[in-house]
Order: structure tokens, then sequence, then C-alpha cells
């Protein structure tokens, strides 16, 4: 789907109010659980056996024991997409990972996502399910968060664990771009949702969230967001 936000105008959709599963987009709702729960950033949390989650995709940098600030951990996660580091976030939530869920549910139904349905903070489970229609919302209550918005688009960053230092670098290639004026973005993958990437940009100074589910492999998300922007370029330029 591609929306331009100024007057919430549908430029493209194909199956746009079919829920599919959405992987690591699950992040940005992670990260607008943990603002909205205004817990500290500064606090420091200690990744544990209990972050360490299963699946493809589930490695981790950060080793069990790792002590980070609550800001690092989410950070790496929305920039990087590290699954300790959401999981982790989630698991210090008040009521730990079941109250996180329930509120990650509870605040896609107040965003107006109806098919949304979340059912871990990291985006591995096959479960956490939304439409591209649910995720043009998502993408722009994201994008109303300065601190979203900066890690999210951050090219790369360090953190110091223990007595090493771990460089961590955006999983989108675009925000390194000169080209690009990324607002807020986020890429995904499993097997079950294949090559995923949501983000909002400036094209032709309008406004555009694009939201695309499912690509065939990790570059043809990246050469599909060129092609929409070049499409709407040439559409603008030939009226």
């Amino acid at each position: 789907m591609v929306l331009d936000t100024t007057d919430s105008a549908v430029l493209f959709s194909r199956h746009s109010n079919v829920a599919a599963p959405i992987a690591s987009i699950t992040k940005l709702m992670t990260a607008l659980v943990v603002l909205d729960g205004g817990q500290p950033l500064t606090d420091i949390l200690e990744i544990t056996q209990d972050d360490r989650v299963s699946g493809k995709g589930a490695a981790s940098r950060l080793a069990v024991g790792t002590k980070l600030s609550r800001g690092d951990l989410l950070h790496i996660a929305l920039m990087s997409s590290d699954n300790r580091a959401a999981h982790a976030v989630g698991r210090n939530y008040p009521g730990g990972v079941p109250a996180f869920v329930r509120a990650m549910n509870a605040k896609a139904k107040t965003l107006g996502m109806t098919s949304a349905r979340f059912t871990d903070p990291t985006g591995l489970s096959e479960l956490n399910v939304a439409s591209a229609e649910d995720l043009c919302l998502l993408v722009s209550a994201a994008a109303r968060s300065p601190t979203v918005r900066n890690f999210s688009t951050d090219h790369k960053y360090s953190v110091v664990a223990g007595r090493r230092k771990i460089e961590f670098r955006n999983t989108n290639t675009l925000v390194a771009k000169a080209d690009w004026n990324i607002l807020v973005q986020k890429t995904g993958y499993t097997n079950e949702a294949g090559q995923c990437l949501v983000m909002k940009t400036m094209i032709m100074n309008r406004p555009v969230v694009i939201v695309l589910l499912d690509s065939f492999g990790k570059y043809t998300r990246v050469a599909d967001a060129r092609r929409i922007r070049k499409w709407l370029e040439d559409k603008e330029r030939n009226g």
C-alpha cells in the first residue's frame, strides 16, 4: 500500500486489507508501547536466558548477561532489528511479556488497526499479523514519535557491553542514501512473512507511507521502494 498522508489519498494498493504475518515490523508497536509506558530510557536492563527467543532470524549479538539501558535496547531493536533487545524491553514492562502483549493489542485498537494481532514483542511469531492498511496507521503513529524516528533511521549505532564495543548497522540500506529522506522505517523477515519494509518518506515534497509485505528477496523490497518512488516522481512531473 502507498498512502499520501497529506490528504490520506491511497496512491496504490494490492490486497491491502488482508492480514498477514508482519515479522519485525512488530517492533514499531513494541517501541510505541515502551514509550507510552513512560519507563525511563536510562534504566539499565540485563539480557537473560528468557530473552533467547528461538526461530529463524532470532540470532543476536547481545550475550546473556549483557547490561544496557532501555534506550540502547530500543535503539538497536528499531535500527538493527535485534530480537533479544526487543524481548528484553517487553519483559521488563510492568507485568512482564503477557502484560506487554496486552498493551500492544490495546494500542492497536486505539490506532484503529482492526485486523492487527500481536502475541510477542519481537515479531518472530507468525501469529503477529496486520494488514497493509493497518500498518499505514502504525507507521503514521510511529512517525509522530521523535524517539522512534531518530532510532529507526540512524545509520549505525555502537554500544558498550562489558569490555566489548558492538557496532550495529541499520537493516534498511536506504537510510544511508543521500537521495532519500526517510522519516521513520522498519524492516522485517521471517519465512512466513517474507521480506517486509515499511516507511514514511518524503517524495516530491509529499509525505508518503510505503508498506511492502512478503517481498520475494531482501533486495527486492528496496528495489520495489525505488520503483514506487520513481513512479510517483514521474506521475508528478507528467501531471
